[in-house]
């Protein structure tokens, strides 16, 4: 993977933790067990601490960034969805901040809530736990079922398997000219959209 130091200060990577080969990590950033960080991610620790507790997953194009002594944290089973940018915020324990959502400045997304996909949740918001929130700028639409919490925690342990199984096999190859025959199939667990939940 891209890592850089800066100024002597050099990003920590767990040994169970998987960073994708193409994510970028620079200076003051920590990304703890069991952790997955996805394609083209860039963890940009240059003026604030960025740090990833253990089981956190940060997806494919996502940024992490923030000002100088803030820090941005994603607390254990924190599950950032693709193409989010975190920017001098917390997402506490179990949350979820959907896909293309940008969370600001000292907001703070609440334990085991959910941001809705391309949300903006403004500087200074404090979402409160197991709630969702929707809208640009985003506001609080209700408290979250059982069931949507635990298909979130069912999603973040997906993303964990993920972890181990790019541990084991993930490796470079060229592409095949054709498909072969008896293709082999992926070995993911499996784990439905909400939708698909909801409609039974």
């Amino acid at each position: 993977m891209p890592c850089y130091a800066i100024e002597g200060v050099i990003p920590v990577v767990d040994p169970s933790a998987f960073v994708h080969p193409t994510a970028v990590l620079i200076g003051d950033v920590i990304i703890g067990p069991e952790c997955y960080v996805g394609p083209a991610a860039c963890l940009r620790g240059d003026f604030g601490r960025i740090v990833l507790e253990r089981g956190a997953n940060v997806q494919d194009t996502c940024v992490i960034h923030g000002f100088p002594a803030h820090d941005t944290v994603v607390e254990e089973n924190g599950h950032i969805g693709h193409g989010a940018i975190l920017h001098s915020c917390t997402v506490r324990r179990d949350a979820l901040v959907g896909m293309n959502a940008v969370v600001m400045d000292d907001a703070e997304v609440g334990e085991q809530a959910i941001v809705a996909a391309c949300a903006f949740v403004r500087a200074g918001m404090k979402i409160p736990p197991r709630s969702l929130v929707a809208g640009v700028p985003a506001k609080v639409m209700r408290e979250l079922s059982a069931q949507e919490i635990a298909w979130k925690l069912e999603g973040t342990l997906t993303y964990q398997d993920l972890t181990k199984r790019c541990l084991a096999s993930m490796v470079e190859v060229q592409a095949l000219p054709a498909i072969e025959e008896n293709r082999p199939t992926l070995q993911a667990p499996d784990v439905a959209p909400l939708i698909a939940l909801k409609r039974g």
